[in-house]
């Protein structure tokens, strides 16, 4: 008969000793889990769980590509999780010809502009360096080393932090708690959209020629961007109309 393994054993840890080991905040921790970066312990009660090694490494790995590689959550889920778009290869082929097919506004060209210095756009636009941690803590842009150790950013996300700094501007502050946490909302909700989008689009259009859904997606787009922020505006009167109900 096959000895048992005891709880202790097989889920060594409490949260106090993640914490510890870790030299992660509790706080943090239960975010990594809520988010799927880390698997949730083994119930021991309502409120209370045990931990093994596997929460250790995993939590460890994610902080690791968040302080060096200064990768977004989302991407660093994909990372660990494995996954990549569940594109057949019929749906592959289409979207890489449909890809060849757009415009420089939909898609990158190959030649991309140079990095930007993260630090250059912060003093250009009045912004400070807690601002920089609040976009990526948020997943809206990444960055990377660049020269002697410089954080640089993608040319194309330099818009994000003008944006930014008119949002800081019109008084949204951090110390009304206007940061990452606000951020982040929008964020999901946008990634959680686009997921959906894609799959839908992507699964009716795979069998139109990609010299016709290319336009088609040139139309569209701007279409639904408009939609968005004429629907969006919509809810906010609709919110403040009711208010004198």
């Amino acid at each position: 008969m096959t000895a048992s393994v005891s709880l202790p054993d097989a889920w060594p840890y409490r949260m106090r000793d993640l914490c510890r080991i870790t030299g992660m905040p509790r706080q943090a921790i239960h975010f990594y889990i809520q988010q799927g970066l880390v698997p949730p312990g083994h119930k021991t009660g309502r409120n209370t769980a045990r931990y093994g090694e596997t929460h250790v490494e995993r939590i460890r790995v994610v902080r690791q590509l968040q302080n060096e590689r200064f990768m977004p959550l989302k991407a660093i889920r994909a990372v660990l999780d494995g996954k990549d778009d569940a594109f057949t290869p019929e749906q592959r082929t289409m979207l890489l010809d449909v890809k060849q097919r757009l415009s420089a506004s939909l898609a990158r060209a190959p030649q991309k502009a140079l990095p930007l210095d993260a630090r250059a756009l912060l003093v250009q636009h009045g912004l400070e360096r807690a601002d920089l941690d609040d976009l990526l803590r948020a997943g809206v842009i990444e960055v990377s080393r660049g020269p002697r150790g410089k954080l640089m950013v993608d040319a194309d996300d330099a818009w994000v932090f003008a944006l930014y700094a008119d949002v800081r501007r019109a008084g949204f502050t951090r110390e009304l708690g206007f940061d990452a946490k606000l951020l982040r909302i929008y964020e999901c909700a946008v990634a959680s959209l686009f997921q959906r989008e894609k799959k839908i689009l992507t699964h009716r259009l795979a069998q139109l020629p990609p010299d016709r859904v290319a336009p088609m997606l040139e139309k569209a787009i701007p279409l639904v961007h408009q939609f968005f922020a004429r629907y969006h505006s919509k809810k906010i009167r609709d919110f403040f109309t009711r208010m004198g109900d």
